[in-house]
């Protein structure tokens, strides 16, 4: 985008929450708005992409791994849960059919 004759980059992505104020903080201007309903959760499945894809790049850095759990953190708030329900269901799960700590590579199944 340019206005004043300045290019202006433009994001169009969700955001943390107080990204707006740390901005200005910088003495830099921004334009935001709040969304809702399936665009928010649009986006959040586009955060949760991205941040996995930093997440690879970075090396497996467990900073960009607490990113993904922050986007799925908001991603259970939006879907009228809990990050809490979300560790319950996980828990019921690694109950019934395992975790990945052994590192088991199934390779094939007889029919």
């Amino acid at each position: 985008m340019t206005e004043r004759g300045i290019t202006i980059p433009t994001y169009n992505k969700i955001v943390r929450d107080r990204i707006p104020e740390i901005i200005q903080s910088k003495g830099k201007q921004c334009r935001f708005s709040a969304v809702s309903g399936e665009e928010l959760l649009s986006g959040l499945e586009e955060k949760l992409q991205e941040e996995f894809v930093e997440f690879t790049e970075s090396g497996r850095s467990l900073e960009e791994l607490a990113d993904i759990l922050e986007v799925v953190d908001g991603l259970a708030l939006h879907l009228g849960s809990s990050f809490d329900e979300v560790l319950v269901l996980k828990r019921a799960k690694l109950q019934e059919r395992g975790g990945f700590e052994q590192g088991i590579l199934l390779e094939w199944v007889e029919d």
